[in-house]
């Protein structure tokens, strides 16, 4: 029988599967609520047989956006335009989840077609946070360096974000901590050049993130998950890597998330990233392995045969899949008669079955 579909239990919550949507900004959200174009490219993937399938980026707050079209948790009207979408995903059989976020220093941009800058103020921009003073790139504004209060109020803005989530009817809430946004800012040694309590040391730069795991946390029902997204490494020499990521998913475990979706970088611009088929499943390993919490690999995942052998051999609990599953919604459904499983096609699709 095969591994990649079988069924996954995380506290009371059980996926039919292991074959996961991976979240995908659309760009695609006036003031940041969820469209029919959200419906038809989540639903689509549930009816594609995913066993999970996570939302994009989703803003916790106005200004955590990365661009003016991002989609938002920020307000009841958000939680009105998710619940439709919700609920159908669920009545396709997969489980539905949400990825909580904020922009950090990498906010105020225009969707990426419409070119890498930084969006004016007469183009409806807005000033960036972050944890330091320090601009991603050259020709990136300079973020406001944020105090204490502003750290507070962005735990709070996680919370109030979680509890609107679960009104709209997800299973999962996912807290983004890669990819060079808000909460990896802080991770990063790169972007971190604070000297209180939220800068400097490991433990201090872990402080923020694991506010608002437990905050969101503490929120989220006892049986159902809460995953969080690291990028295991920044690529670059005096970065964050793979120790730090080990020791955070520990402290992360201990404040009760349950599972690490394990993806790399965003934080350098420069990073000399080794891009190939699987790249980042070694981070999922690891973590698993060094930190003992339930593990997501995700990059360059393409064909049956090699998410079977990643879940398989324990190098993941489950695969998130992008990419390829832009290219083909139904692909679950396609692999899991390539091994051998039965794939349960839609009875209003029995014919292709």
């Amino acid at each position: 029988m095969s591994k990649l579909f079988s069924p996954f239990r995380l506290r009371g919550l059980e996926f039919r599967n292991r074959v996961f949507v991976s979240p995908m900004c659309q760009y695609s959200s006036p003031e940041g609520l969820a469209t029919d174009w959200h419906m038809v490219h989540l639903g689509s993937r549930a009816v594609g047989g995913a066993g999970l399938v996570l939302t994009e980026a989703s803003a916790v707050s106005r200004d955590g956006r990365i661009s003016p079209d991002d989609a938002g948790i920020w307000g009841d009207e958000h939680t009105e335009a998710w619940r439709r979408i919700t609920w159908f995903v669920k009545e396709q059989g997969a489980r539905v989840g949400i990825q909580l976020a904020h922009a950090g220093r990498k906010a105020s941009t225009p969707a990426p077609w419409l070119g890498d800058r930084a969006l004016r103020p007469s183009e409806g921009g807005w000033q960036p946070v972050g944890p330091s003073p320090v601009a991603f790139d050259v020709g990136s504004p300079v973020p406001t360096e944020m105090t204490p209060d502003q750290i507070k109020g962005v735990v709070a803005d996680f919370t109030a974000a979680a509890r609107r989530s679960l009104e709209a009817g997800f299973d999962v809430a996912e807290i983004h901590a890669a990819h060079g946004y808000l909460l990896h800012e802080f991770l990063s040694p790169l972007s971190n050049r604070r000297t209180d309590a939220y800068g400097g040391c490991l433990a201090n730069r872990m402080r923020l993130p694991l506010e608002v795991a437990r905050a969101v946390r503490g929120v989220w029902p006892e049986g159902l998950p809460v995953f969080v997204r690291l990028s295991a490494t920044d690529w670059v020499e005096g970065g964050w890597d793979v120790a730090q990521s080990v020791e955070l998913s520990r402290a992360l475990g201990e404040a009760g998330i349950d599972l690490i979706d394990c993806s790399s970088g965003g934080s350098a611009p420069g990073a000399k990233v080794p891009v190939g088929p699987g790249y980042q499943v070694p981070f999922s390993e690891a973590i698993r392995q060094g930190a003992g919490i339930a593990t997501a690999a995700v990059g360059m995942i393409t064909a049956p045969a090699q998410a079977e052998e990643i879940v398989a051999s324990g190098k993941a609990d489950a695969v998130l899949l992008g990419r390829e599953l832009l290219r083909d919604p139904y692909w679950p459904l396609h692999a899991a008669k390539v091994l051998g499983s039965r794939a349960q096609w839609p009875k209003q699709y029995g014919r292709a079955g």
